[in-house]
């Protein structure tokens, strides 16, 4: 294992020291001149432990469409140039850094987030007109759909972002395009139902990631890592998704249209559980401060209820599984030539061992339990096939949601750690 995981990985411009990467997740770190503190607590913590890669969660391309508000905006090059030195540091450390770009959609805060629906400054952008079923949940939010212009200002927008980003130092970006977000609205037959030039086919509901990657070239630079996620989805029985050929046909033009790297993941059409797997967490009922933050978030019971449901569906509908996407990122590695990044319930060195023994995947991914476990990289690049801390209670999600800071909530794991120090 030592050989391959350690064994570098070139993207475009930018080289990796190993095969080991901390996967995207919300450190919570907010809007403010102080993210890039947050960030760098954590970040340099991994570097130093031998990490390769970091993907900084996603960080919101335009003033409104986080979906948190723990969300980093980089709406300006002022923004995105703040993280710089945090940037410095962690390649100081030798590890590279990637940053996830993104906007939620209809499920931006200001489509469900009391004080932030309160003061909005505009509709929640959409890529469609709601599913009737959906209408009663946004009842009061105003939503507008995307027109053929928009779309491409927008695709232009991440170009103009992928260049701040070079500028202050990221080594490359990952569009956030899954997990419900707005780029999934686009590629998911759930929501997409177009009728102009990204509408319909699979390859018109992709045709945005074209665009993407040729504003990113234009603005950053042709050698300029770009990276994206693929979706497969899971919804209500019949209902449409974006089913696994679907998936494997958008990997396909992820590398015709020149992206450096894909990352195969299979998804809800819903923002719930089902994205991180595990038990329906219950500290929006027994943290008090989170039980507050959510009451401030979504006053009403119902909205509570919803926000609450949908923890507990995505939890009965898709409990813990090791490595879960395999079957997916291992057949998209089968039939392309550029890397495929494994991710999604990745939690053992021998997991990490038999993925890249076996060519399913050039670069393996851990989110979740780098949060209990700051050294984790350390502990996989030595081969230490343990258990891990992480218990997959998701109990970090609900903190995610609510701006809270990107930390393990789980005592049971802060009492094993405590025991084994």
């Amino acid at each position: 294992m030592a050989e391959r995981l350690r064994q570098p990985l070139r993207l475009g411009s930018a080289t990796i020291r190993n095969r080991l990467y901390r996967a995207p997740v919300l450190e919570g770190a907010g809007d403010g001149d102080d993210a890039v503190q947050t960030y760098t607590r954590a970040f340099v913590d991994n570097a130093v432990h031998g990490v390769g890669l970091i993907i900084q969660g996603s960080s919101c391309i335009l003033p409104e469409g986080r979906t948190s508000p723990g969300m980093t905006c980089v709406d300006s090059r002022a923004k995105v140039m703040r993280l710089a030195p945090m940037v410095r540091a962690v390649k100081a450390e030798g590890a590279s850094i990637f940053i996830q770009l993104g906007h939620g959609g209809i499920y931006a805060m200001e489509g469900w987030h009391e004080p932030y629906a309160t003061n909005r400054s505009g509709p929640v952008l959409a890529s469609s007109p709601l599913p009737w079923f959906l209408r009663s949940s946004f009842r009061g939010v105003p939503v507008h759909v995307m027109t053929s212009d928009e779309v491409r200002a927008m695709a232009a927008r991440y170009g103009e972002v992928a260049g701040w980003a070079r500028e202050a130092g990221y080594d490359g970006v990952q569009l956030g395009s899954a997990n419900a977000k707005l780029l999934d609205q686009f590629l998911s037959p759930f929501y997409n139902r177009r009728s102009d030039e990204f509408g319909g086919s699979v390859e018109n509901r992709a045709r945005v990631l074209l665009l993407i990657r040729e504003a990113v070239a234009e603005r950053a630079g042709e050698d300029y890592p770009c990276t994206v996620k693929v979706p497969a989805e899971v919804a209500p029985a019949g209902f449409p998704r974006a089913r696994r050929d679907d998936a494997l046909e958008v990997a396909r033009l992820a590398q015709e249209w020149g992206f450096d790297a894909v990352t195969p993941v299979t998804v809800s059409v819903f923002p719930d559980t089902t994205l991180s797997r595990g038990s329906a967490p219950d500290n929006l009922r027994t943290n008090k401060a989170m039980a507050q933050r959510l009451r401030r978030a979504a006053p009403t019971r119902l909205r509570r209820g919803t926000i609450k449901a949908g923890y507990w569906w995505g939890a009965r509908r898709a409990p813990f599984a090791p490595i879960w996407n395999r079957e997916l990122f291992a057949a998209v590695s089968q039939r392309l030539s550029i890397p495929v990044f494994a991710v999604g319930g990745i939690r053992t060195a021998a997991d990490v061992r038999s993925i890249l023994d076996l060519g399913e995947a050039e670069m393996v991914g851990i989110g979740r339990p780098f949060y209990a476990e700051p050294d984790l990289a350390e502990r996989i690049l030595a081969g230490d096939s343990g258990p891990r801390l992480c218990r997959n209670s998701n109990r970090c999600v609900p903190a995610q949601m609510l701006g809270m800071p990107g930390v393990c909530y789980n005592p049971e794991v802060h009492k094993v750690a405590r025991a084994a120090t």
